[in-house]
Order: C-alpha cells, then sequence, then structure tokens
C-alpha cells in the first residue's frame, strides 16, 4: 500500500476485529469508524502492522479482566505507516512521513491492524530509512521489550549477561543491544542458531535441560551479571546469575522466586517515542537487524495467527496493508 496525506476523506475504515472469543476463526477485517485526531496525536495510515503472541491471547479470551467479553476489539500494537494526520499542538512531524509506532494495546485497546490508527505523537518515531514497512513493523515492540529490559537489569560495560530465547524477537534485539552496550553476551538457543548469534558477537549456548549449569559453564567467570529471559525458562535458570545480580522475565508467569539477593523483575513495554527514534537510529546504522519471517494480506489474518501460534520461525510474522488500495485522492488539509 503506497500511504498518501491527500487519501480519500471517509466515516470509515477496515480493520482486523474480533466480538467473541475462539480460533483465528473469529477474527474478520470490518469496517470500524474513522478516528478522530485530538490535540497531541497523530493519525498514521498503516502500511504494515505486526502481529504478536498478545494477539493471539487476547483473541482467544485469555487475558481474562483485561480484556472482557462484549466489544469490538481491533487487535494490534505496531505499526508502520505514514504520517495522515495531525492534531493540534504537535510539532516535528510532517504529513505523508513515514513512521513506526506502538499503542499500549491492553489498556487503551486502540489497535493498529488497520487502516488507519490514531496515537499520541509522543508513542511515535520516524521510520528507520532504507527498510520495509513490513521490516519496519517488527521494531517497536519487541525492541522496546528489549532496550526496556535491559535498562531494569542495569548492567554497565563489561558485565555479563545471558539471554534465554536469544534468536527469537525479543532475544534478538536484546542481544544486539546489549552488545551495542558493551556487554559481554551468552546467547541460549536452538543449535541451528549458533551462525546467527556468534556473528552477533555472542558466546552461544544451546538450550537444554540444565541452563543454568550450561550458561555458568560458558560464561566468563562462571556465572553472569544479569539474565534476560526470552524464553520464559523461569527458575530453571536463575542460578546461572551471581548472588546479588538481576533477573528479568518478560511473562508475568515465568518471573522465579527471588534468591541469593538477586533482584528479579517484570518488564512490560512501554511506549515511547524518543527510546524508538534511537531504536530506528540503530537500524539505520546497522547495528539492530530486522527479520522478517512472512507477510500476509490484512484478509488473511487468520493465517498469521495460525502460524505464530505453531511457532518454530525467525523473525516477525507481519499483516501488510492492501486494503486502501481503492480509496480515492482529494486535496484536503489533514491538521486537525
Amino acid at each position: 500500500m503506497t500511504g498518501s496525506p491527500h487519501t480519500h476523506q471517509t466515516d470509515v475504515m477496515r480493520a482486523v476485529t474480533f466480538t467473541e472469543f475462539g480460533g483465528p476463526d473469529v477474527l474478520a477485517v470490518a469496517e470500524r469508524p474513522m478516528p478522530e485526531v485530538p490535540a497531541g496525536h497523530v493519525r498514521v495510515r498503516v502500511h504494515a502492522a505486526a502481529v504478536h503472541p498478545l494477539d493471539v491471547v487476547a483473541r482467544a479470551g485469555r487475558l481474562g479482566p483485561m480484556v472482557p467479553p462484549g466489544p469490538t476489539y481491533v487487535l494490534g500494537v505496531d505499526a508502520a505507516g505514514t504520517v495522515d494526520a495531525i492534531g493540534d499542538g504537535v510539532s516535528g512531524f510532517d504529513l505523508g512521513q513515514a513512521v513506526v509506532a506502538m499503542s499500549n494495546w491492553p489498556e487503551t485497546k486502540v489497535g493498529t491492524q488497520a487502516e488507519f490508527v490514531v496515537l499520541p505523537a509522543a508513542f511515535l518515531a520516524p521510520a528507520p530509512a532504507g527498510v520495509t514497512p513490513a521490516a519496519a513493523a517488527t521494531l517497536p515492540l519487541n525492541a522496546h521489550t528489549a532496550a526496556q529490559a535491559l535498562r531494569i537489569l542495569g548492567l554497565r560495560a563489561g558485565d555479563r549477561i545471558a539471554v534465554t530465547g536469544a534468536a527469537g524477537a525479543i532475544g534478538g534485539f536484546a542481544v544486539q543491544l546489549a552488545r551495542h552496550q558493551g556487554l559481554r553476551v551468552v546467547a541460549v538457543a536452538a543449535p541451528e542458531d549458533e551462525p546467527y548469534l556468534t556473528g552477533l558477537g555472542a558466546t552461544f549456548v544451546a538450550r537444554g535441560d540444565h541452563p543454568a549449569y550450561a550458561v555458568r559453564k560458558a560464561a566468563p567467570g562462571g556465572e553472569v551479571d544479569g539474565l534476560l529471559d526470552a524464553a520464559s525458562l523461569g527458575s530453571s535458570v536463575i542460578g546461572a546469575v551471581r548472588d546479588g545480580g538481576s533477573f528479568v522475565a518478560v511473562t508475568p508467569p515465568s518471573a522465579p522466586a527471588a534468591e541469593r539477593g538477586v533482584r528479579v523483575g517484570l518488564v512490560q513495554a512501554r511506549a515511547d517515542g524518543a527510546e524508538l527514534a534511537e531504536l530506528a537510529g540503530l537500524v539505520e546504522s546497522g547495528r539492530l537487524d530486522l527479520r522478517v519471517a512472512r507477510t500476509f494480506p490484512f484478509e488473511r489474518v487468520a493465517e498469521a495467527h495460525t502460524m505464530l501460534a505453531k511457532g518454530g520461525f525467525r523473525g516477525g510474522v507481519v499483516l501488510v496493508a492492501d486494503f486502501a488500495s481503492s480509496r480515492g485522492a482529494d486535496t484536503g488539509d489533514r491538521r486537525s
């Protein structure tokens, strides 16, 4: 889909929705009201939107009171697109500019898997130059999660960090960001991921039945100062962390009980346009690698959910918008 700030004015848009919990078959691309643009916000015409496990568990009804039954929900956390309209008080963005953005969906239920999405300007950043919208859409949530997890760990250059699930969506970003920060990285992943991770400068450890022992054996000094548990191994791997070190989980059930003075934290990524701009800059400079496993048109979102649930792939699963191609052009001013 080619974005333009001068699209046809309309009262409706199309979006990925569900009105009841269930399998991928409950998903539909349906018309929804075109979102208005309040002060401090930007409307983005979406070119691509990543699909995440959050979308799968929300659709299946596994988020409890956070997502109650009844309303029509629009899914999606990440978006890559172009600025379509700008609210009062917003500076730093231009109509038609390529941007990336993240929605704090669990709180707001403002989904990005739609023809248009309206978000606070503070959640947006210029898209990294030289990458496709599909690749750019894999950046926000996973890179924010990795960056904010590293901040919680509180490590310094020269410290030792282990990353489980190191070749996955979050883990891959974490390894690269940790190396960028001067950390010594032990990467835990499947054997077939060894060339990729050693190429990033990490010490590779094949995942197995005794991950804590394997990490200690591979780590300089026999233990690590911090561990980012992107694979949700929990208590089976905290033993790799030195006394008084730090451990960060990415899902609540996998956070183990603290032991030996190890600080245990949980990262729940928050949208942050300034941080996202820094991450996009690292993509442009070649310090962060964006990986797309497969793209689907929005109308085939059920297939994307099925693929994501099966797992076993590397890179993001991304919906690529083409449903705006039928809209005509106008010459209206889109600054609200």
